[in-house]
């Protein structure tokens, strides 16, 4: 069973954000488990302004290519290069080295908390 971290929130589609500020963003394991090997990552660029709810990226996969949301309003501060560079790393390390980007939160979208996004989505909470 694909984990879930309590440190974390979620939004309905698959990506977490942590309490930091500029806040980090990434997908879920669960996402990264249920789109296979991912080749490829499109992300939005340092100074863009991201809309909850909205999409700002995407992320392509040996079986499909799913959108990217942001979970958050506000303004993209870094990307993870290293994620881009090297895409199987949302797959290896979806919370940690997987990030894909940090936002200056100007508003949140609607977050679940670790145990409503894993009792929705059937992840273990650690």
């Amino acid at each position: 069973m694909s984990k879930v971290l309590s440190s974390l929130r979620y939004s309905a589609e698959h990506e977490w954000i942590d309490a930091a500020s500029p806040a980090k963003v990434g997908i879920t394991q669960i996402a990264a488990d249920a789109l296979g090997d991912v080749v490829y990552v499109d992300l939005p660029e340092v100074g863009d302004t991201v809309t909850a709810g909205e999409t700002c990226g995407e992320v392509e996969s040996t079986k499909s290519v799913s959108d990217l949301y942001s979970p958050v309003t506000g303004t993209i501060v870094e990307v993870n290069q290293d994620a881009a560079d090297n895409p199987a790393i949302l797959n290896e390390d979806p919370y940690g080295a997987g990030w894909l980007f940090t936002v200056e939160v100007e508003s949140e979208g609607p977050l679940l908390s670790a145990a409503d996004y894993a009792s929705a989505n059937g992840g273990n909470v650690e």
